[in-house]
């Protein structure tokens, strides 16, 4: 279905927006980051042939992982010199992993990254029980660093992530679902683990604890801003050229917040179309253009948007406590991209 949605922003913020990069950040941690890859190869072996072939099938799938690329740059910015960081980083690269093939099965998602999701080629059971072997490797490595705090952090965000998990189910194809809700919703699943992942960087560099809140503060509003700009591209024709399928989430009965907001802003006829299309799952060919349509007459893609401009700037007040130096800058760059992936 060619469905192509602008987000409106002015010429000159979309002029600069597009020009919005990570590439400074993935230049000073590239170094640090082949390490994690090399770990991430090994970590994944198994005498079990199913277990290394279903997670290289997801992680080479083409995600940027910039969740471990936080933890490196944040241990840089705070002057960590050691190897701890990079088998934080991998423990974090394999609970991300771990989520996005439980997510695929509670989903029931056919495609990851425009490409067929594990379920789809190994089945549920296994896309289960190895995203639980990712789990348990990442606790080992946590371990192994001897940083009880950097434990402490990373096994609460897990615990987090599965209680998101478990709203999200009971929040399903709910259309009464509120704004609110859904920031808990994501809040849980996607923010915890950007906060723990740039928190441990100042906890493995035994900072101050203001350091410690301050990259918790950056990784949580960072981790809102980025899925919020998910939830928009996934009506947007940026989608498309980012290599994925416009309205997935929609397909999949998703109640985001560009849904919430169209629902909550529209008339009785056009809450009778949400509750038909999302709740009940009954479709038509017609009803991804209808939906979109919604959207924009109710400003609530451009609206998710603006929330998101809104959560990248804490992300930003959250590092003026740290001296200028190539990662801070770094990292206010990584805040631009995620938020301006969307013009």
């Amino acid at each position: 279905m060619g469905v192509v949605v602008p987000i409106d922003g002015d010429k000159e913020r979309g002029s600069k927006q597009q020009s919005a990069t990570i590439q400074k950040l993935f230049d000073l941690v590239h170094p640090d980051m082949q390490r994690v890859n090399e770990l991430i190869i090994n970590r994944t072996f198994s005498d079990v042939e199913m277990i290394p072939e279903v997670a290289q099938h997801l992680i080479d799938s083409g995600g940027k992982r910039l969740r471990p690329m936080l933890t490196i740059a944040a241990a840089q910015m705070c002057g960590y010199h050691g190897a701890h960081h990079i088998t934080l980083a991998a423990s974090v690269e394999f609970m991300h992993t771990a989520t996005l093939l439980h997510d695929d099965v509670v989903d029931e998602s056919e495609l990851r990254r425009g490409k067929p999701s594990a379920r789809m080629v190994w089945g549920n059971e296994a896309s289960v029980l190895v995203g639980d072997y990712l789990l348990g490797q990442a606790f080992k490595m946590m371990v192994e660093t001897e940083s009880l705090a950097a434990l402490a952090i990373l096994s609460n965000a897990a615990a987090v992530i599965a209680e998101g998990e478990v709203l999200q189910l009971a929040a399903s194809k709910d259309t009464s679902t509120t704004e609110d809700a859904y920031l808990a919703v994501i809040g849980a699943k996607t923010a915890a683990l950007f906060a723990a992942a740039a928190e441990i960087g100042a906890v493995i560099a035994d900072r101050p604890k203001e350091e410690h809140r301050a990259l918790h503060s950056f990784g949580r509003n960072l981790g809102l801003a980025f899925q919020l700009v998910d939830d928009a591209l996934d009506y947007s024709g940026q989608q498309a050229l980012l290599g994925k399928h416009i309205g997935d989430d929609f397909r999949e009965g998703k109640i985001t917040l560009p849904v919430v907001l169209s629902f909550r802003r529209g008339d009785e006829e056009e809450r009778a179309f949400w509750k038909r299309s999302m709740q009940e799952g009954d479709q038509t060919e017609a009803d991804l253009e209808h939906a979109v349509a919604l959207m924009e007459k109710n400003d609530a893609l451009a609206d998710t948007i603006k929330r998101a401009h809104h959560y990248g700037a804490m992300a930003r007040d959250a590092l003026a406590i740290f001296p200028e130096s190539e990662q801070k800058s770094a990292l206010l760059e990584a805040v631009d991209f995620c938020v301006e992936r969307a013009f």
